[in-house]
């Protein structure tokens, strides 16, 4: 095997196919990074029996070829390199590398013990990658960190037709986002638990791609002398040049649209970017069991948050407000992580690009407005874009419903 590429294409394929490297392999081979040589094209992939990463890009092949060698090592390498060509070439069990008067030697890992990639399964459809990364970032923090309650750790995909819903809760809060696309079949119906790690992955590298074809289904794999293997539950992400694929999440999601209430008794219209400014300059005076209050009037709302025998803040907005109860109480970063989210609905952008205009002070005009809905501050309230038309009528794209928190502020 011989080639040459440009450093910059393969340090961005090497540095992502990288991360999804196990930290820690059952098996020495899992961590190398296979590299595949021929047609003038360099493919790099790697996989570990959950995840797998492939990426190709243009390179000057001389002499076909494959080649595993040690992934974090050659990343690291790579990033250190001059920005010039760099020429790869295999020997007995050694890979050099050169890269102007810079030369390394790897001892290249037994390509015969490597797993081959899984098959992904068929294309449920089509959705623009930047549309697919907003709503994947806007879901994504509502998922659970806590691996014990494996269902919580992931993103329910459940697709309707022309509707692709993205569904994720830790059970303080739940954050739901439809998005229309294109299926592979008209009126197809199908649900999929992703890993929310996988869909995070998705919504950083994949946002530029014109197109992503999402599939999940039961998936195969085939050993290296090309026999099958019985398949498990599987997605797959291919967007450009790049292909993440991941093990389903076993278990059935929360039944969550019943979790919205039909009405609430009080709603309040806030500047997303004056109001959530607001929320994260005062939540610097509460610790981690200390709530941010919001204390409502018909044309303001009082922000305020303290910690005991510490430090105390508290900071007014205007809004609209119309309602009996008045005063609600969140965690603060739960509440801005909804308030962040429902104003991507409307910039159209990553999660907090919508917020960033219009916060020069408390008082600025901002286009971007976020609607507040609760009943009483013991039961959960919902944050949407106020603007927000939905995918389906009568329903808003996004919803983040979170549970307040109840703990006595002082007066």
């Amino acid at each position: 095997m011989r080639f040459r590429v440009e450093r910059e294409a393969l340090g961005e394929a090497v540095t992502w196919v990288a991360r999804a490297l196990p930290s820690r392999p059952v098996v020495p081979v899992l961590s190398g990074l296979l590299l595949q040589a021929g047609d003038d094209e360099l493919t790099l992939s790697c996989f570990d029996y959950e995840v797998s990463a492939r990426a190709r890009i243009e390179a000057k092949v001389e002499e076909a070829g494959d080649a595993l060698v040690p992934g974090r090592l050659l990343a690291d390498i790579i990033r250190s390199l001059p920005p010039l060509d760099v020429e790869i070439a295999s020997d007995a069990d050694m890979i050099g590398l050169s890269c102007g008067t810079a030369e390394f030697g790897l001892i290249s890992l037994p390509l015969a013990e490597y797993p081959a990639l899984p098959e992904p399964p068929a294309p449920a459809g089509t959705v623009e990658g930047g549309v697919l990364a907003v709503a994947a970032a806007q879901v994504v923090p509502a998922a659970s960190r806590d691996d014990t309650l494996p269902m919580l750790t992931a993103v329910c995909l459940e697709v309707d037709g022309e509707t692709l819903t993205l569904a994720a809760t830790d059970r303080y809060r739940l954050a739901v986002r439809q998005l229309g696309w294109e299926p592979a079949e008209p009126g197809l119906r199908a649900v999929a638990m992703v890993p929310a790690r996988t869909l995070n992955d998705v919504a950083r590298t994949m946002s530029g791609a014109p197109s992503v074809t999402v599939a999940f289904g039961m998936g195969g794999t085939k050993d290296r002398a090309g026999a099958a293997t019985p398949g498990d539950g599987l997605v797959s992400f291919e967007g450009g040049s790049r292909r993440l694929t991941a093990r389903l999440v076993a278990g059935e999601f929360i039944k969550y649209q019943s979790r919205f209430p039909a009405e609430f008794g009080s709603t309040a219209t806030l500047p997303a970017g004056p109001f959530t400014e607001a929320v994260r300059r005062v939540s610097l005076a509460a610790d981690r069991a200390s709530p941010v209050r919001l204390t409502f009037s018909p044309d303001s709302v009082l922000v305020e948050a303290h910690t005991e025998g510490r430090a105390r803040a508290r900071e007014i907005v205007s809004c609209d407000f119309e309602g009996g109860e008045k005063v609600i109480s969140f965690s603060p970063q739960l509440l801005l992580d909804g308030l962040v989210a429902a104003a991507a609905a409307a910039a159209g952008s990553q999660p907090g690009a919508g917020t960033g205009a219009g916060t020069a002070g408390a008082g600025a005009a901002d286009p971007v407005q976020v609607r507040m809905e609760f009943s009483t501050a013991a039961k959960p309230a919902l944050i949407t874009w106020a603007g927000d038309g939905g995918v389906q009528p009568g329903q808003a794209s996004f919803r983040y419903l979170v549970a307040p928190l109840r703990i006595p502020g002082r007066e």
